[in-house]
């Protein structure tokens, strides 16, 4: 581990997830790709060119899962540990509905990521969601972002589509229209997308409209080839096994035994999740339509992880009830053996040995198969296998000469080419050979983690060469973000900007002057555009933070990154139409133009009148509408969401970026920054105020300025020795 190496961060947001033992098929969220996430996360933290791998995923504190899974920080191996961030509640969820709680994710991840101090260098997100979070995180640290699909949701909606389902039923189970446009975006703003076959790439990413946009690159995963070991390793009698390997191999055995009426017959064996485009029901099909090869081989299907079919989730339910109907359907008691649970450690590769030793075959019939490991596990340890024509498994029959690709709807041919690979002994001893030297030869983790360092080590080269030819300057604003601890804050008009401008020059010559200690925001009742251009036309330096429309909206840096955090956190119980329509009655509302509104504001002109306000909250409240009113300048009505102001944003910053409130300096002169300058901030009253602040002279924390507009911001930060106290906390 090189002490000055890479930092990476991966992200693997949806299943339930851990370094040992892993849980896999207990349900559609925990298939292979969590095991390849979790192994290219180790053997990547391996390479001398890395300094540490950071393995992201989602807290879960539930009493139905392990207790595993709320570990806040496991350290998983050599420079290797997984993180838990808590999103969306305590309770485990299927990925479908984490889709609302990404923004939560995104910035309790920053937050932890000031914490420890170190940015990452590279940012890797693993399936869709996690490409959402990585894709934003590389915005905000300016950093490469890379992205592996493991399934596609296009894919998935042309099956599902196939299979009779509507689109409607589609957008209401797996939020697909949400998914495919995540990750069409993902795909425009990648940096490069890690693939393991050509098919994925050709035919799969191809589906896509931003399909041809990012550089891809195949890198096949490997296989732990010290636990898929060749069947035969264990009839030697000078092969020392592990005691715990024995105890799966028995384990496994005396499972398979209790369903066999002869258990001497070649065994079938399929290991997957309990989900549709698995195919479960058409191998089952196929074998119970053809006496001659139930008369040869048993089958044993190992459909996931389960204790009570009726408390799992809808798809995984009809998939094992219409398994057991057809074993019931095609009589098929004594002959095929469904167990309710494999551990992965060590069960799992016992299993693949004994059908081995039984001369059997190993199936993947699934509809679709992006890749395929159980494939080159199974092969690696000398089972030929039956692999569906689509999707990875060409590649590996292709590399490796291990077995029989078939139509995987056609149910006969599947049935034949299970009964020509147990019938003829020659040509299992053949694939069986080609598989377990040829799956060492192409598929281990070693060689895929030295041509993902590779690859990493170009993206990080080709981004420099980017920022160079921009001008970009090279400090990008998380990394700046992460650094600061002081902050001064200020409104626009009147406080920054007014009638008296006299000083405003050598404040921002001041600002700049200390900007590696001291971070620079504006919170503004403007929409983001006016704001920009005021500042543009004044010459004023670009702040880090806008936080614009009275709090309704944050941006972050030059390049305007939208907080979209910000944005989720400040949505719940909104109806702004709604609001709208209560007050169309009121005439001492006049609406402001379309261009002053926002989807989280609403602005009104409204002079001073007896009860007008109150009269306002009464119609809103009555009608059980959250919300926030700001009246300001005897003039301005601005109605937000209850959680947004630019007080609430303020803090929102605050915990987001670990800087503590009471290192922010905030300026202000009406009754829309009164939020902002009261509490834990130090505030500063420009002298040319508005009467409505009036009120807070003498309040602890709040410095009436002798000088209108800049020049009171600059006696503020003399007052409370900001440049002082910053200097001496920078690193």
């Amino acid at each position: 581990m090189a002490p000055n190496g890479l930092y990476i961060q991966m992200f693997s947001i949806h299943g339930l997830l851990r370094a040992e033992n892993m849980e896999l098929g207990r349900d559609a969220d925990t298939g292979g790709q969590i095991k390849y996430v979790v192994e290219l996360a180790r053997h990547v933290a391996q390479r001398e060119e890395v300094r540490r791998v950071d393995l992201f995923t989602r807290l879960i504190a539930d009493k139905k899962v392990s207790g595993d899974y709320a570990r806040e920080v496991e350290e998983a191996g050599p420079g290797f540990r997984i993180v838990r961030i808590q999103c969306g509640g305590r309770k485990y969820i299927r990925k479908e509905l984490l889709w609302p709680h990404l923004d939560e994710y995104i910035d309790k991840t920053i937050k932890h990521t000031k914490r420890i101090g170190d940015i990452p260098d590279i940012v890797h997100g693993h399936y869709a969601d996690a490409g959402q979070v990585a894709m934003e995180l590389a915005r905000i640290f300016g950093v490469p972002f890379l992205y592996t699909g493991h399934s596609l949701g296009r894919a998935k909606q042309a099956r599902l589509a196939e299979g009779g389902m509507s689109q409607e039923e589609m957008a209401r189970r797996y939020r697909i229209g949400h998914r495919i446009a995540v990750e069409e975006e993902i795909l425009q703003h990648a940096d490069l997308v890690i693939a393991s076959t050509r098919q994925e790439v050709e035919v799969q990413y191809g589906m896509y409209r931003n399909g041809q946009i990012p550089p891809f690159k195949v890198i096949p995963p490997g296989i732990d080839i010290d636990r898929f070991y060749p069947y035969y390793h264990d009839l030697l009698p000078e092969t020392a096994s592990d005691e715990r390997v024995r105890y799966g191999y028995a384990q496994m055995l005396q499972e398979l035994n209790r369903f066999f009426m002869h258990p001497e017959k070649p065994l079938i064996l399929a290991l997957c999740r309990p989900d549709e485009r698995k195919n479960i029901s058409g191998l089952v099909r196929a074998y119970g339509e053809d006496p001659a090869l139930q008369a040869m081989a048993n089958l044993a299907v190992f459909a996931g992880i389960r204790k009570d079919i009726d408390r799992m989730e809808d798809n995984e339910r009809e998939v094992l009830t219409r398994m057991l109907l057809l074993m019931d359907k095609y009589d098929l008691y004594g002959k095929m053996a469904i167990p309710k649970r494999h551990e992965a450690e060590y069960e799992v590769p016992a299993l693949y040995r004994i059908a081995a030793e039984k001369r059997g075959v190993f199936v993947n019939p699934a509809l679709t198969e992006p890749f395929g490991l159980t494939l080159l596990e199974a092969s690696a340890s000398g089972l030929p296998i039956v692999a569906t024509s689509d999707g990875g498994p060409r590649d590996i029959v292709a590399n490796c000469q291990n077995g029989i690709l078939v139509n995987p709807t056609d149910h006969r041919a599947i049935a034949e080419a299970l009964k020509s690979l147990i019938t003829d002994g020659q040509k299992w001893e053949t694939f069986s050979r080609n598989g377990v030297i040829n799956v060492r030869k192409h598929y281990t983790w070693d060689s895929h983690a030295e041509r993902y360092i590779r690859e990493v080590a170009a993206i990080q080269q080709a981004h420099r060469d980017k920022k160079m030819q921009r001008a970009v300057p090279s400090d990008a604003i998380g990394h700046r973000l992460t650094r600061l601890n002081h902050f001064l804050v200020t409104d626009i008009d009147n406080t920054l900007i007014g009638e008296d401008n006299s000083r405003l020059a050598e404040l921002v010559a001041l600002l700049e002057k200390h900007r590696q200690s001291v971070g620079f925001a504006v919170a503004t009742g403007r929409t983001v555009d006016s704001a920009v251009k005021i500042l543009e036309e004044h010459g004023i330096g670009w702040p880090d933070i806008l936080i614009t429309s009275v709090g309704a909206e944050i941006y972050y840096g030059r390049q305007l990154h939208f907080g979209r955090g910000w944005e989720t956190h400040i949505s719940s119980h909104w109806d702004r139409d709604k609001i709208k329509k209560l007050l169309a009655d009121f005439d001492f509302l006049r609406y402001q133009p379309e261009a002053a509104q926002r989807r989280f504001k609403l602005s009104y002109d409204m002079d001073p009148g007896k009860d007008r306000l109150a009269r306002i909250h009464d119609r809103l409240s009555r009608h059980r509408c959250r919300y926030n009113l700001i009246y300001s300048h005897q003039k301005y009505l601005d109605i937000l969401p209850w959680r947004a102001s630019k007080g609430k944003a303020l803090r929102y910053l605050s915990y987001t970026w670990e800087i503590p409130l009471g290192n922010f300096v905030v300026c202000g002169d009406s009754g829309n920054d009164e939020e902002m300058l009261r509490g834990e901030p130090r505030g500063v009253v420009v002298a040319n105020h508005s009467p409505e602040l009036g009120h807070l002279k003498g309040r602890k924390g709040i410095f009436f300025a002798r000088s209108a507009c800049a020049g009171g911001i600059l006696e503020g930060i003399e007052h409370y020795r900001l440049l002082e106290k910053a200097r001496k906390a920078s690193p």
